[in-house]
Formats: structure tokens, C-alpha cells, sequence
């Protein structure tokens, strides 16, 4: 493959580090990995500087997946990084990862909010002979000041059908975890399974308690609604998990739970709010959809993307 000649970078070797010896924005890459053999940040470094990383976990049969039981790993970038620094830096990665004994590498590469050049890097993941294994569409509202818009238009009406509604609703750290009982009891009237790993979420909210947010509605009678979000990296917001108790006839409730996610957003000064995938084994969830149209300004997709490294690249 030929190579411009200002792609001296293609030399460059990658550094290879345990994973947590450098904190990252995003959290869930300096957790360790439980059932993997190695756990490990690759990056390209120049004067010093990271210009681009990424976090991988190993296990003993020679996959590899960045990152594992997290809504997204993948690539990221600094701001000055060009194309044909991307492009070294995979194929330089699959060497690595070779040498390593890697057979197969899976990830998946976080919406564009997140990373800026997840578009440019979804389209040289497919250009060096990686197959796209699943796609998933976030819907998003970006923008500190069209928070606050968002939130000066709305007020008036949420308040007013609160009163009306006689409930209430507030946000605050976790402090115990028995509302995960009523989620999963919730969702599973409506046939929602939930596949959440409680210990997993239990020892994360423990080791980065102020990334996480439980948000409540209540009735006279109790909690009628919940919404876990967390702070997946420093300037946003993931609206992870949601239900409502549909026995308690409550109008309005996923109103109320996106309302206060705002207000959460404008008080932790996010610049973005992300209101995840509308999905469904079937294929797409359009009333979920529709209903999170109503609380986005942008779109973007998660794409995951797998390759076989036994093969020439």
C-alpha cells in the first residue's frame, strides 16, 4: 500500500500500557475487565502528547473487544489528528494485536458527540476490511444554551401537569439500589427484559460515585417512575435506564423523567445529553422513537465492527 510522503507517523510504534495506568474522560476504560486475560490502552504519542488511543480486552481464546459490557470503546482522537494517522495507527494496532496472539478484534465506535472523528474513523474501519456487525441510532440533544431554551419553554407546562398530576419529581446521587427490583418489574410487565449485571452497576457506582444520577417520580403512595443517568464522560449525559409502573396509571411520566434529566444536564453544565437507542429484537422501536424525537435536536449512530486479524490486511 502506497503511503504519502508526509506519513512518517507510520513508524511510529504504538505504546502499549495496562489499562488505568492513564485516567481517561471516559470512565468505563479505567475499569478493569472482568474474564479477560489482558486489559490494555494502545496509543500513539507525539512530543508527549496522546493523539490517539484505545482500550482493549483480551481474553484467553485470542479476542479481542473494546471494550466489553460498556455502551461503547473505540477510537479517540485529539483534535489535530489527519486521516492518514488514523490509518497507520489501525493497521498498526492489528500488528500489535497479532503479536499479542489476537485472532479476532471486535468494538464498537462511540457516536459522533463523543468523538468527533467517529465518522471518518467508521469509514476507514471499513476501507481496511472490517465488517459492520451491528448499527444502532442514538438520539441526542446537543447544546448548553439549547438546554436552557429547552428548559425556560418547558417549565410552564411540566409544572403545571405535575401540580395537576399531584406528583413529584427530584434528582440526587445513589444511595441504595432497591430501585433496580422495581425497573426490572416495571419493564417486565411491559415485556421488556432487562439485562443489567447488578453487580457490575453496584461496583461502579461505588468506584465513581459522582458519574451517576437517580432520578425519581412520586406519587402520594411512592416511587411511580425511575431513570438512571450517568456522566460517560465529563460534558455528557447518558439516559441509561427507565421505567414507569404502568398500574399506577401515571399520564405524562416519561415527560417528567426527561424533564428532570434536563435539569440535571443544565446543572452538572454537560454539553450534551444522550438519550441512547430505540431498538427491539424485530428491529426498529419507532414509538420509542418518536417519543425521544420529541427531546433530540441531532442523531447518531453506534456502529460495532468486527475482523478476523488471521487475514491479510
Amino acid at each position: 500500500m502506497k503511503r504519502s510522503g508526509n506519513d512518517s507517523i507510520n513508524s511510529t510504534p504504538i505504546k502499549v500500557l495496562p489499562s488505568g495506568i492513564i485516567q481517561k474522560d471516559y470512565f468505563l476504560s479505567n475499569l478493569a475487565k472482568e474474564g479477560f486475560v489482558q486489559f490494555l490502552d494502545f496509543q500513539l504519542e507525539k512530543k508527549g502528547k496522546i493523539k490517539i488511543s484505545i482500550s482493549i480486552a483480551i481474553s484467553s481464546d485470542g479476542h479481542a473487544v473494546s471494550i466489553p459490557r460498556a455502551p461503547f470503546g473505540g477510537f479517540w482522537c485529539a483534535k489535530n489528528v489527519n486521516s492518514v494517522t488514523i490509518e497507520n495507527f489501525i493497521n498498526n494496532l492489528q500488528t500489535e494485536l497479532k503479536r499479542l496472539g489476537v485472532m479476532h478484534l471486535k468494538l464498537t465506535q462511540a457516536p459522533k458527540p463523543y468523538e468527533p472523528f467517529s465518522d471518518l474513523i467508521n469509514y476507514l474501519l471499513f476501507k481496511l476490511g472490517f465488517n459492520q456487525a451491528n448499527i444502532l441510532s442514538h438520539h441526542l440533544f446537543i447544546g448548553t444554551k439549547s438546554i436552557k431554551k429547552f428548559l425556560r419553554n418547558e417549565a410552564p407546562k411540566i409544572q403545571k401537569k405535575l401540580q395537576t398530576s399531584a406528583l413529584s419529581i427530584s434528582h440526587g446521587t445513589i444511595a441504595s439500589f432497591e430501585f433496580l427490583k422495581k425497573i426490572k418489574l416495571w419493564n417486565s410487565r411491559k415485556g421488556y427484559q432487562v439485562g443489567l449485571d447488578e453487580n457490575q452497576l453496584i461496583n461502579q457506582v461505588s468506584e465513581f460515585p459522582d458519574r451517576y444520577f437517580l432520578i425519581q417520580l412520586d406519587s402520594r403512595e411512592g416511587a411511580v417512575g425511575y431513570a438512571l443517568a450517568v456522566k460517560l464522560t465529563s460534558n455528557s449525559i447518558y439516559y441509561f435506564l427507565s421505567a414507569i409502573d404502568t398500574s399506577s396509571m401515571v399520564k405524562n411520566g416519561g415527560d417528567f423523567l426527561l424533564y428532570e434529566l434536563f435539569l440535571l444536564a443544565k446543572e452538572q453544565k454537560v454539553d450534551f445529553i444522550d438519550l441512547g437507542s430505540s431498538d427491539i429484537e424485530s428491529g426498529a422501536n419507532h414509538s420509542l422513537m418518536f417519543f425521544k424525537s420529541r427531546f433530540s435536536n441531532d442523531i447518531s449512530n453506534k456502529i460495532t465492527w468486527e475482523k478476523n486479524l488471521n487475514e491479510n490486511f
